[in-house]
C-alpha cells in the first residue's frame, strides 16, 4: 500500500468531509430517494434517477476518502531538517539562462496547486528536486522544454492552503 504524505490540516479536512458524507449527506440522499420512490413509476422519475446518481457519486467519494485516509502519512514539515529537498521544503531555483528566480514548495498530492507554487511530491519536477542540496544543479522538464536551474536555497516556510 503506497503511503500518501499530507499535512495535518489536509488530513483533518478530508476526515471532516468523510464524516459529513457518511453521517449527514447519506441520510439526506436516502430520504430524497424514498420521497422520489413514493411518487410512483421509477422508469420516468427524474428525481429518483438524479438522487440515485448523486448517491453513487457520493459513495464513490466516500470510498476514495476512506482509501486516502487509510494510506495517509501525516507529516509536519516544520519538524524536518531541510538541508536537502524533502516534503514541505520551499526551494528557490535560479534559471541558468535568464537568472530568473522561481519558488516551489513540495506538498502532498491533495495539497498540490502549481499556480501557487505548490507542487506534488509525486510530480516529475518534485522527484527531480528531492534529495538535492543548495548549490546543486538540476535539469527540469517544463512545458516550454528542458531548463537548467541552480538551487539557491532550501528551507521551510509555513504552508497556507
Amino acid at each position: 500500500m503506497q503511503k500518501e504524505p499530507m499535512l495535518e490540516s489536509t488530513y483533518r479536512k478530508l476526515s471532516e468531509e468523510l464524516e459529513r458524507l457518511k453521517n449527514v449527506e447519506r441520510a439526506e440522499i436516502a430520504q430524497v430517494i424514498d420521497e422520489a420512490r413514493a411518487l410512483g413509476d421509477l422508469k420516468e422519475n427524474a428525481e429518483y434517477h438524479a438522487a440515485k446518481e448523486k448517491q453513487g457519486l457520493m459513495e464513490a467519494r466516500i470510498t476514495e476518502l476512506q482509501d486516502l485516509l487509510a494510506r495517509a502519512q501525516v507529516i509536519d514539515p516544520s519538524k524536518l531538517p531541510h538541508e536537502r529537498v524533502s516534503f514541505g521544503s520551499t526551494v528557490v531555483l535560479v534559471d541558468q539562462e535568464t537568472d530568473e528566480e522561481v519558488r516551489y514548495t513540495i506538498v502532498g498530492t491533495q495539497e498540490s496547486d502549481p499556480s501557487r507554487g505548490l507542487i506534488s511530491i509525486a510530480s516529475p519536477m518534485a522527484r527531480a528536486l528531492l534529495g538535492k542540496e543548495e548549490g546543486d544543479e538540476v535539469e527540469l522538464q517544463l512545458p516550454g522544454g528542458k531548463k537548467r536551474f541552480d538551487i539557491e536555497s532550501i528551507g521551510y516556510e509555513s504552508i497556507e492552503l
